[in-house]
């Protein structure tokens, strides 16, 4: 089924009836978009109800959201232990469970003075990385003894099922004490080798500060935060991977190289040096995405993969992180790889097409070359100095 059969307006019902029933119109709206394999559907007053199939937004064929609906469906889906928050923010995140359709990441936020809605789907059984087709080398990452790994992309790159496939690969190979920060809870992991307890800011634990504080008298072996979002999430990262811990989390950049000159961005000019050489100690990964359009539908992760070997240690301890891009490029048989380098093995595999990747790329001339069987090295570039 697609938005775009017959009959949806009819599956979803009318608005007067809505009115009346804020919430099983909704309920409707949802089962229609996940059936159609749609992951986010928005919602502000007297405007079309638009879904994100595939990565590309669309209009529902149904009745637009009338103010009164909209303000009945916020009444009722805001959890009562966080609304005075939501009143004096103007925006809340939390998750929201529709039996037999499953959880939503949900956002309620203020726009041209009227409340809007975000609710992106999310399984709630944690994907395995052989299923997403992930690189093999993420399974080595996730079981690693201790360290930060970040996983970073923009917005809708899938950083959060990446990192969720992780736990899961952890906890069908190893028995660990898992203790997750999450802004909201997303996929809801089941016990199996480890023992995994979620924490939702807002309901379980009033800030993320306050979860911070308190995670490491917990017992963890491995820790997520659901997103590194200012100096006292890392800084707490840095004193649970400087004590033996392994840590996850997500980051906003646009490609792996970024992710350590974010971090230090996150730090007063005076601090920054001493942070360098924390992270240059405690990093172990950082994984970049792009989600790509296949060829025959859908969408696939094309992966920026940086790790902490010893050349990238020193560049980070030197300060010289203008030469991680080349490390990273020059990196395979470490198991790195550029957002180039991943992109030309999916147009190889027959997955996407050369224009889609051309498109996704960070250097699309020397992904043109690439594609030609053109390369250059970059070898010089990453140990000059």
């Amino acid at each position: 089924m697609t938005v775009n059969d017959t009959g949806i307006q009819e599956m979803i019902g009318s608005m007067p009836a809505a009115e009346n029933d804020p919430l099983k119109f909704l309920y409707n709206i949802l089962d229609v978009v996940v059936k159609a394999d749609g992951s986010d559907v928005h919602l502000k007053p007297e405007a079309p109800i638009r879904a994100r199939i595939h990565g590309a937004l669309t209009a529902l064929d149904c009745p637009w959201a009338t103010s009164r609906w909209l303000k009945a469906v916020i009444e009722r889906i805001v959890p009562v232990q966080i609304r005075e928050r939501y009143k004096q923010s103007g925006q809340i995140d939390f998750s929201y469970y529709v039996p037999n359709i499953g959880r939503f990441r949900t956002n309620v936020y203020n726009q041209r003075g009227e409340e809007a809605v975000a609710m992106r789907f999310v399984k709630n059984q944690a994907p395995r990385l052989d299923d997403l087709g992930l690189p093999p080398i993420l399974k080595d990452i996730a079981l690693s003894e201790r360290g930060i790994v970040l996983i970073a992309g923009t917005t809708g790159s899938g950083k959060s099922t990446t990192m969720a496939a992780m736990i899961e690969h952890i906890n069908e190979m190893q028995a660990k004490n898992i203790i997750t920060l999450e802004d909201p809870i997303e996929f809801m992991f089941e016990d199996n080798q480890c023992d995994i307890k979620q924490r939702e800011v807002g309901v379980d634990v009033p800030s993320f500060a306050e979860g911070l504080r308190g995670v490491l008298r917990q017992d963890p072996d491995i820790i997520l935060i659901g997103e590194m979002r200012d100096a006292v999430s890392f800084s707490a990262a840095l004193s649970a991977a400087d004590t033996g811990h392994l840590v996850f989390s997500t980051l906003h950049v646009t490609n792996a190289a970024q992710g350590v000159g974010r971090v230090l961005d996150f730090f007063k000019p005076d601090e920054r040096e001493h942070v360098r050489q924390q992270l240059a100690g405690t990093l172990r990964a950082i994984i970049c995405q792009r989600m790509v359009r296949k060829i025959n539908g859908g969408v696939v992760p094309a992966l920026e993969i940086l790790l902490n070997t010893v050349t990238v240690r020193k560049m980070i301890e030197q300060n010289r992180l203008d030469a991680l891009p080349a490390a990273i490029e020059t990196g395979n048989d470490d198991g790195m790889q550029n957002f180039n380098q991943a992109l030309l093995k999916l147009v190889k595999e027959n997955v996407v097409s050369q224009e889609e990747a051309l498109l996704k790329a960070s250097n699309q001339a020397a992904l043109e070359m690439n594609l030609k069987g053109i390369f250059l090295s970059q070898s010089t570039r990453i140990l000059g100095g």
